[in-house]
Parts: structure tokens; sequence; C-alpha cells
């Protein structure tokens, strides 16, 4: 049975690495960290603090018992259907719409060595 190629047949790409910090302080040191070293921008969302778009740092309650990664793909809906034809489910109760009701953002069920995943169409 031919699998297929997710990168080819979803644009799929790692869009950012998810780190759960403890609490809102400790997010915030470990993006103040990734600036010193790489020169990062620090933005501030209401759950997380993110470093350019690499990393997003969880201020506590992340999702994943490490922390999650983000995977972008050019259709989530495309991406859904591709990996339920493969057994994989995702995690409905996770689902996030946009203001049209198009899918921003839905994690899968299966958590891979402890990380979370998600899918957005996001880059």
């Amino acid at each position: 049975m031919d699998t297929g190629d997710a990168v080819r047949d979803l644009g799929l790409y790692l869009a950012h690495v998810g780190i759960n910090a403890e609490n809102a302080e400790d997010a915030r040191a470990i993006a103040a960290t990734f600036e010193a070293i790489f020169g990062l921008p620090v933005a501030h969302t209401p759950v997380s603090v993110l470093s350019g778009t690499f990393v997003e740092t969880m201020a506590g309650n992340g999702r994943g018992e490490h922390g999650h990664l983000g995977f972008h793909v050019d259709s989530i809906p495309e991406a859904e259907a591709w990996l339920a034809a493969r057994g994989v489910e995702v995690d409905e109760a996770s689902r996030r719409l946009r203001g049209d009701g198009t899918t921003h953002l839905v994690y899968l069920k299966p958590e891979v060595a402890g990380f979370a995943i998600h899918l957005t169409e996001d880059e």
C-alpha cells in the first residue's frame, strides 16, 4: 500500500516547536533566552510567548507531556482526509475556527514521544 508523502501531498513542514513552561514568568524567561541566543523577536499572546516563528512557549497548561509540534499544511480539510485514510484521528475538542468558520488549528489524537501534534495553515 502506498502510504503517500505528506510533504508532497499536503505541503507539510514543521511550522514551530511548542515548549511547555511552568507559568507565564517561566515562558517569558525561555523566550528571552531564545532572543539572547538567536535574536528571535519576542511576541506575547494570551496563552504563550512566541520566539519568532520558530518556538511557542506555552505559559502553563500546554498540550503534550513535553510540548507540541505545529505542522503547516496547505489545506487542513485535505490533510484531515489524508490522515483519516491512514487511520489517524483528529481531536475535535481542540479544533479552533476562524471568523469565517474554517479551521485555523486542530490537534491529532495520538501524541508522539510526549509531543502533541497540531496542524495549521499558518506559516
